[in-house]
């Protein structure tokens, strides 16, 4: 700050004003900024401008002098009735006095995985589609609110409010939903439970236009999710078949259905206790329902689904079938695997996210059985695989035989009718081992004795790594009739991220209809989550978005408190600004760098 002289001349005669000015930064360059005219109130000697200003600087400041001075009080009255800016200048973005050793940083939120969760529920729509479906604006912000906490940090209800508040959804969402309670989130369980139907079609639809997707392939698989709890009010909740290897707990069975690109098409909960095999006719109904489909397309399902009634149901429903054979099937056409002519190799692709993982030898051998064509199959790798289940449960088998043969050897087991029963639990607990063994009982002994039946077991062994696709599509070469059926392992994909990054499971709530939304929400949150590794990968990243979200979690939004010199302090909320990754991210997905446009407010002193 320093005291500037200036003339000017007005009708012949000069006019001499002393000018406050400071000197400010701008794009430009260093400017002077006038702060007041001294007007007739005539200065010291220039050689003591510098020190005058010093001391108005001083006073500006606050602070006090031991001997006030009458000329320096005035000025910088003076001097503080012009400078001192207006709200709404300081909003405009004019330069202010800061007290740089007191700025201080506050509210800092999470925003890099919620903003790309918001901004591909904005690209599919997902907004539109709930008000088609007639749900109000207030259930609809809610919808999101769950979709995305599932999407980012999953968890219960009750845990999500204070998730909410630990992130930036509430600056991108507004509308208060920084002060929702679990209670609103349990009563939008309810809400959303009659319309899942509704929304699952219109979602479809949307995408179908959105990424251009091709509904000629519809892949269909099921998995399960367990309980914590009783579950007593809750009849679908069952003990079945655990695909979580927790056969200890109730159950539901979630059979989903994708396109070949992964999106979702349809999905259904099932009883716990349901089988594989008698889903099918009821999920081509449901299926038909969502996409409207006049059939012609080709339906993928595993080997659960092999019988002839499941492929009769969809021959019905005017579609085509691939699927992969019962493993007792094999054994038929022993000869054919055994044979060594008419196969063909093909060159399996290793995956984008580890090129440099061993190559798998895969062959192929076509054979016909009337209008259905079969193709063999037989891979070193699935070899190994088989070869060391079947050996697991070989092993397991023969220790619970051994055990047995003990406890009747000891005479802690008499009863032969008993005995009898725990030979046949036995073959039931390992069907896929206990068929290569004789198990007896002899009562003169007493004991329990087996044997290996050579050729069964001989069979098995050299069928290891072998299995057989079925399919009506005699227009499908070898290659695209087994490439087309792995794809089914994208709905495995597609569990294992409902169950891992999304937590499906282990399912807390009691209610059946709370239960199936529960299910809803992790498929609306798979909706995104496909979106988005698909948006990457069409740009070239293959990537997870397990890993995507960890990269995010360090783009914030945070509030800048900046205490000017008037003791008023101006806040500033707006994102950080993203690192190179988080650019990268952004770039790929199309998403915009800004999390929120800046807010400023201003506290007066």
């Amino acid at each position: 700050m320093f005291i500037k002289r200036t003339t000017t001349r007005i009708g012949g005669k000069t006019y001499v004003n002393h000018l406050l000015v400071e000197s400010v930064a701008t794009p430009k360059g260093p400017r002077h900024r006038v702060i007041c005219s001294l007007g007739k109130l005539a200065p010291a000697p220039p050689q003591e401008w510098l020190g005058l200003a010093r001391k108005i600087e001083a006073a500006l400041a606050g602070q006090a002098t031991l001997v006030p001075e009458a000329t320096v009080e005035v000025l910088a009255a003076r001097a503080r009735d012009r400078r001192a800016p207006s709200a709404g200048a300081a909003e405009a973005g004019d330069l202010l006095a800061i007290q740089g050793d007191r700025i201080s940083l506050e509210e800092a939120r999470e925003a890099g995985p919620v903003h790309v969760g918001h901004q591909m529920w904005r690209r599919l729509g997902v907004d539109a589609v709930l008000a088609q479906a007639g749900l109000s604006a207030r259930t609809r912000q809610l919808t999101e609110v769950m979709t995305l906490g599932r999407l980012v940090s999953p968890g219960s209800e009750h845990a999500t409010p204070d998730w909410l508040r630990r992130t930036a959804l509430p600056d991108l969402l507004g509308g208060g939903v920084a002060r929702i309670g679990d209670d609103a989130l349990y009563r939008n369980l309810d809400r959303l439970h009659p319309k899942r139907a509704a929304i699952e079609q219109g979602l479809a639809e949307r995408e179908r236009t959105l990424f251009n997707l091709d509904e000629s392939i519809y892949l269909y698989d099921l998995t399960s999710t367990y309980f914590e709890g009783r579950a007593l009010a809750n009849s679908q909740a069952q003990r079945g078949y655990s695909r979580d290897g927790r056969p200890d707990c109730k159950q539901v069975v979630v059979g989903l259905v994708l396109d070949r690109d992964g999106f979702p098409k349809a999905h259904e909960v099932f009883d716990g206790n349901k089988t594989d095999g008698t889903t099918l006719e009821g999920m081509l109904a449901i299926l038909q329902a969502r996409t409207g489909g006049a059939g012609g397309a080709t339906v993928v399902v595993d080997r659960g689904m092999a019988f002839a009634a499941n492929l009769e149901q969809i021959r019905q429903a005017h579609h085509h079938y691939i699927v992969a054979s019962r493993p007792g099937e094999r054994g038929e056409h022993l000869g054919e695997f055994e044979d060594e002519t008419g196969w063909r190799e093909i060159a399996r692709p290793t995956s984008p996210r580890n090129p440099s993982q061993h190559k798998t030898r895969v062959e192929l051998k076509r054979l016909r059985a009337g209008d259905e064509v079969r193709i063999l199959c037989r891979s070193d790798g699935r070899e190994q695989k088989d070869r060391a289940i079947r050996e697991a449960h070989e092993s397991r088998f023969l220790r619970d035989v051994q055990k047995l043969g003990e406890r009747v050897a000891r005479g802690r087991l008499r009863d032969a009718g008993k005995i009898q029963q725990a030979i046949g639990r036995l073959r039931e607990r390992y069907p896929r081992v206990a068929r290569y063994y004789e198990i007896a009982f002899d009562a003169a002994g007493p004991a329990v004795r087996w044997s290996e039946r050579a050729d069964r077991a001989g069979s098995a062994r050299r069928l290891d790594g072998s299995y057989i696709l079925k399919t009506d599509r005699a227009d499908l070469s070898d290659e695209e009739i087994w490439r087309t059926y792995m794809l089914l392992t994208r709905v495995e994909a597609a569990f294992r991220s409902m169950k891992s990054p999304l937590a499906e499971r282990p399912i807390f709530h009691q209610l059946k209809d709370r239960v199936r939304t529960h299910i809803f929400l992790c498929v609306l949150a798979y909706h995104l989550l496909v979106a988005i590794e698909q948006t990457c990968r069409e740009a070239g990243l293959h990537t997870s978005w397990e890993t995507l979200r960890a990269q995010l979690s360090t783009h914030q939004v945070v509030t800048v408190a900046l205490p000017t010199s008037r003791g008023a302090i101006l806040k500033i909320r707006k994102g950080s600004t993203p690192e190179p990754v988080h650019k990268e991210i952004y770039r790929t997905l199309g998403i915009p760098e800004e999390v929120m446009k800046p807010v400023r407010t201003r506290q007066a002193p």
